[in-house]
């Protein structure tokens, strides 16, 4: 059994429960989104002089979102392949918040933490089991790419 199938079924035995599935539909994007978000409003300091192919996209959520889709692509290709375009969609909404509402990005972001934290543990109440991510940190990128494989498998694609 390849990695990322093992990981895909020990994250879904602790996500049975309908509500707990809806819920992880909305919080799980929101979290990752979230987390964009907070590392975006990190001042770039020097990185567009250290990066300077990477004038206009220097940011620390670039640099993290590179570590974490190498991370996805040892796991499964295909998979990494939609978390890039994933993680390009939040990339993209982070700036234009930042733009429409400039230093309120990391206000935004940390309340869109905190509530989509807050149902994931209800949802987790609902299922009686404990998150994932309790019992192995990495738990905390799979569960996107547990979402990402829902989608890859309602259209026939290869994970």
């Amino acid at each position: 059994m390849r990695k990322i199938d093992a990981l895909l079924h020990e994250y879904g035995l602790s996500h049975q429960n309908h509500t707990n599935k809806l819920i992880h539909w909305f919080c799980v994007p929101a979290i990752f989104f979230s987390v964009v978000g907070l590392i975006y409003s990190i001042p770039a300091g020097p990185l567009p002089e250290i990066l300077p192919f990477l004038e206009n996209f220097a940011n620390w959520a670039t640099i993290a979102l590179v570590l974490v889709l190498i991370y996805y692509v040892t796991l499964s290709a295909p998979l990494a392949f939609g978390m890039l375009f994933f993680s390009a969609l939040c990339l993209a909404l982070a700036n234009f918040i930042d733009l429409i509402l400039p230093g309120k990005l990391w206000a935004i972001s940390l309340a869109i933490f905190f509530v989509a934290w807050i149902f994931q543990f209800y949802g987790h109440k609902i299922e009686g089991k404990k998150p994932s991510f309790l019992k192995d940190i990495q738990f905390l990128m799979i569960g996107p790419a547990w979402l990402m494989h829902f989608i890859y498998k309602k259209f026939g694609f290869a994970y």
